[in-house]
This record gives structure tokens, sequence and C-alpha cells, in this order.
């Protein structure tokens, strides 16, 4: 449906040559990763990758259910900060769920878990979340240039917002996170050639996107390692359908409709909710204001129309706060809840959206304020 509203602004006139140039210019190195590291993941995933990371994490835990869960917390950190918060949604819930299934555990509270860490332990990295890869352009425009000066001032509220979700989190599924589970059964097997390079790309991604390098890079030399060996392996594997073509048609025709709309005036219309100032309100009211936008219209096009409305890097950081840690009330805030709800229901866990949205929306009074408190540390 966005795509084909893109293709209506296009035809209609909405947008001139300038301003289609610039929208694409922004989403190519965009679109361009996330072609890369879906490949990646999912690759990654039949190797068995993130099957081994689960069992592991089951062993490591030694029959204590609140351990292993602290351990799945730390598993769906690293997974989205690393292959970002879609990866985590589409490949480890269904794993995970698995697993719960497996340990004869309730599933809710692992479910649920996986949804908020894909979305408030999306703020390190620009990679973590398609909008921080937005974001890294505009940022460079203030001053703040590559992943080393989006990261000195994404950590403090990253471990800020995290810890915020994990407390709610905690509290809230206590009780059905005491006792013990039964040892998980046995591996299946595994080619131990696809499986030792999934693993070893999928390690040395981290130091990789650190380093500089425009991200799309080293997802796409990933990528092309990946699918050199399985061609070699496990050709069968090997399939147009690793592509997501429709998240990359969805994500242009966001950028083509949020351009027309704000060339035709949505930023006068939203810069009296957005405020101007530089102190811990004024960031919290912007930071707001992008996480209600969320809520209501998705994370995405929620960045793009609220990101005129910043005006410093550090208010750029706040709106990425509402717009990543925000989206936990509505399943459609943000793409990778929508997929996560697809993957629950197909192993069978019921998800109540009224009590998913009551409790997201204390995440959201929780996470949000901790993180834009903490932005406060990197002025």
């Amino acid at each position: 449906m966005c795509g084909t509203a893109g293709l209506v602004v296009v035809v209609a006139g909405l947008l001139g040559r300038d301003d289609i140039a610039e929208v694409a210019g922004r989403a190519g190195p965009v679109l361009a990763f996330l072609l890369a590291v879906t490949v990646v993941a999912e690759l990654a995933d039949a190797a068995g990758v993130f099957d081994a990371a689960a069992r592991l994490a089951a062993r490591v835990g030694r029959g204590r259910t609140w351990l292993l869960w602290l351990l799945v917390v730390a598993l769906g950190t690293l997974a989205t900060v690393v292959l970002s918060l879609d990866t985590t949604a589409v490949l480890l819930t269904p794993v995970v769920l698995a697993l719960a299934a497996q340990l004869r555990l309730d599933p809710l509270p692992f479910a649920v878990t996986t949804v908020w860490l894909a979305n408030t332990a999306s703020l390190l990295l620009p990679v973590s979340n398609l909008t921080n890869l937005i974001a890294l352009d505009t940022l460079g425009d203030f001053g703040v240039r590559g992943t080393v000066g989006f990261t000195s001032l994404s950590w403090a509220p990253f471990l800020a917002g995290l810890l915020g979700a994990v407390l709610v989190l905690g509290l809230t599924y206590r009780r059905r996170l005491r006792g013990r589970y039964d040892a998980p059964p046995p591996s299946p097997g595994r080619d131990p050639v696809l499986f030792r390079t999934s693993a070893v790309v999928c390690l040395l991604l981290a130091p990789a996107f650190v380093s500089g390098v425009t991200p799309a890079v080293p997802a796409t030399v990933a990528a092309v390692v990946l699918v050199v060996v399985f061609a070699v392996r496990r050709r069968e594997a090997l399939s147009v359908k690793l592509l997501p073509w429709q998240t990359v048609v969805l994500v242009s025709g966001l950028f083509l409709v949020v351009e027309a709309a704000q060339v035709h005036g949505l930023e006068d219309l939203l810069r009296p909710l957005g405020g101007t100032g530089e102190g811990f309100a004024d960031h919290l009211q912007l930071a707001g204001t992008a996480a209600l936008t969320a809520n209501v219209a998705d994370n995405l096009p929620a960045y793009l129309a609220v990101e005129p409305l910043a005006g410093s890097a550090h208010r750029l950081l706040a709106v990425l706060i509402g717009v990543n840690l925000g989206p936990l009330v509505t399943p459609w805030a943000s793409l990778a809840t929508l997929l996560w709800l697809d993957r629950c229901r197909a192993r069978g866990v019921a998800i109540s959206l009224p009590r998913f949205a009551a409790l997201g929306l204390v995440g959201a009074l929780v996470c949000v304020p901790l993180a834009v408190a903490a932005l406060q540390l990197t002025r």
C-alpha cells in the first residue's frame, strides 16, 4: 500500500526531481544495508546459529528459569544491536518460542521480552535500526560523524532504556519466571562448515560496524561470503525469497510519501508539538511527540516526519529515543512488532492486544524518560 502511495506521489508530480533525488540519496544506503543484512540473518539462521545460541543459553541457565530469561535478554540485545531489530523479531522469536515449548515453560514472558528488546535495544549503533541509519547523515550536519560519533551520543540512553525495559518486564513476569526446567533435547545435526562460517561472520560484523566504514559495505561483504559458502554446501537454501522485497518497497514508499508531506507543510503542523529547547523537559517533549507519532503511524514515517524539528544532535537523539523506545503500545508502531506478532500466532502463542498495549504504555512511560534523562549525560 505504501509502495503504491509512493508511486502515486511521483506520478502526480507532488515531488520535484530534486526532491526525488534527495530521497534516493538518503534511502539508497539504507536499503542496501537492509537487503544485505537480511540475507546474512536468514542464512545464519538456516545454518543453525540462532538455535545454537538459544540452546547454549538453556545449558548455561542450569535449569533456572529466571537465569534463562536473563540470557535471552542478553541474546536479544546482541541480535538487535548487531543485526537490527527486524532480525530479532523475525528470526530469534521462533527460536525462543520453540525452546520455551521444548522446556515446557510459559512462552509469554519470552515472547514479549523478545519484541521489547527488538525495539528498546535498537538505539546503540546505526545498524540497529533503520531510523538510526537515516539519522546518520543528519547527525553529520551537526558535526557528529560516523558510528563512533553516533555511539558517543547513544550509549547512555541505550543503557538507560534497556535497563528500564528489563526492570518493567522482570517485575511484570516475576512469578512466571520462577521454577526450574529440564535440560534441552540434543541439538539437530548441522553442517559444521556452514555453522562455523556463519557464526564467525556474525561475530565479525560487530567490530566491522563500529570501524567507521559505511555499514552497507561490511554487511554486503558478509552476505557475499555466506552466499558463496551456501552455494557450495547447500545450494537449495539460496532463493530470491531471501531478499526482503516487500520491505524495500514499503520503505521506499514511506520515504516518498513523507517527503511529499514535508514539502506540502507537515513540518509546520508538527513544529508546535516538538518544542525548541535543549533541556530535559524540551527533549522529553520532542521524544514524546516522536513516540506518539510512531504509535499512530509506525516508527519509520514518524522519524521522517519529526526529524526536521530536531535542529541539533542531542535533539535528534531525542527523536530517535521516541521512535525506537516508544513503539511498545500499538502492534503497528514498528514493522518489527508486526513481524513478531505473525511469528507468535504461527507458533500458537496467544497475544492479548489490550494487555500488550497496557504493558507497552507502562514500558514507554518508563523507558523514554529514563533514556532522555541519560541523554543529558552526553551533553
